[in-house]
């Protein structure tokens, strides 16, 4: 992981974050078998948590081309310094994906993470251990304030989550976001730079 404490660091391409088991990476399109596959085989468990795709909009998840415009986009973020992009990787596997996305500076210095696993390795600590390796990258490299991570209720494994973090829960925000083609209320989450800073130890030691 870089260790530079330059805040213009953090808009260089990374090669790839570590935690104890997982490497974290952005995505290139030599990965969309792989990626395909995990997506194609999880497409009910995971859709129903996620942003109805758009009518006639092409399928990443079985369009090569689709999902070679999506890496462009998580690039292109990368390169602007709104958003990092992560594949998981458990022993060289992928396993699914965590972004910071919405990166805001100025006052603010805020950005949102979300995530979702492959379902074989649900509930084996990788996503915890992915969100504390990012959490860390998040405040140590790209210097923000403030991390937030919105659920919906029902939402219990990503959940656990954040609750095996001992993220601070804030209150649920109503019809938050348009999620499987409803509005939906959601769970919001956050960590500051002072949380990080008091708890850092205990996270990486726990997880990392």
């Amino acid at each position: 992981m870089l260790r530079s404490r330059d805040p213009g660091r953090s808009k260089e391409r990374m090669e790839a974050l570590f935690g104890r088991r997982v490497m974290l990476r952005g995505l290139t399109l030599a990965d969309f078998e792989a990626w395909s596959e995990v997506r194609v085989r999880c497409g009910d468990w995971l859709t129903r948590w996620e942003p109805q795709r758009l009518p006639n909009q092409p399928d990443p998840s079985v369009d090569r081309d689709a999902f070679a415009v999506r890496c462009s986009a998580r690039q292109r973020e990368r390169q602007l310094g709104t958003g990092f992009g992560f594949g998981i990787f458990v022993d060289g596997t992928f396993g699914g994906e965590i972004n910071i996305s919405s990166i805001q500076r100025g006052p603010f210095q805020n950005a949102y993470v979300g995530y979702w696993v492959d379902q074989k390795v649900a509930g084996q600590g990788v996503m915890p251990e992915s969100v504390v390796v990012v959490l860390r990258f998040a405040f140590e490299e790209l210097h923000l304030h403030r991390v937030q991570i919105s659920i919906i209720p029902r939402n219990a494994s990503s959940r656990r989550v954040v609750d095996k973090l001992g993220l601070r829960e804030e209150g649920t925000a109503l019809r938050y976001l348009e999620i499987n083609g409803v509005w939906e209320d959601h769970v919001r989450y956050g960590i500051t730079a002072e949380d990080w800073e008091a708890r850092r130890e205990e996270l990486e030691a726990a997880w990392l």
